[in-house]
């Protein structure tokens, strides 16, 4: 039996807290090649999610701790739909191939997610060509745009 206390979440937060990308996760199966992903991901404010799809699988994602705000895209960067999880919606489910990004919005946040595996990393066509990769200069830019964008607005790299 597998289970998640208030300490694991707080360690798990202090983990991401101290990595370089300012996340850490816990996987609840047993292996990448499992056929459903089960993990809890402590992300802290300023990581980066790359807006992303999965092309093969829907994504499920609830609060453990905290808030996150979930920004869903069009094709071309517009923003489509913003989701505060943790504030006003305790779950979301995505279907598959739905452009996203997930901001955390205070420390110590960390969130359950589900989705289809078995685990194979983001391929460039399940990235936004939109997007910076990360690491990149413009990544701060593209931030700072998803925390104040509004639906309908689109992110243009200057």
């Amino acid at each position: 039996m597998l289970t998640l206390t208030h300490t694991d979440l707080d360690t798990l937060s202090a983990t991401a807290a101290a990595a370089p990308r300012l996340r850490a996760n816990r996987n609840f199966h047993p292996e990448l090649s499992a056929p459903v992903q089960r993990l809890a991901i402590a992300m802290e404010p300023d990581t980066y999610v790359r807006p992303h799809r999965h092309s093969h699988s829907w994504e499920l994602l609830t609060v453990l701790k905290g808030s996150f705000e979930v920004i869903i895209f069009d094709e071309a960067g517009v923003v489509t739909e913003r989701i505060l999880l943790g504030k006003e919606a305790r779950v979301l489910e995505m279907p598959a191939n739905t452009w996203h990004s997930v901001q955390s919005c205070e420390p110590g946040s960390v969130v359950f997610e589900v989705k289809l595996g078995p685990y194979a990393p983001l391929t460039e066509v399940d990235l936004a060509a939109w997007s910076p990769a990360e690491g990149d200069a413009k990544v701060s830019e593209l931030m700072a745009f998803m925390r104040v964008a509004k639906v309908g607005e689109r992110y243009a790299q200057a």
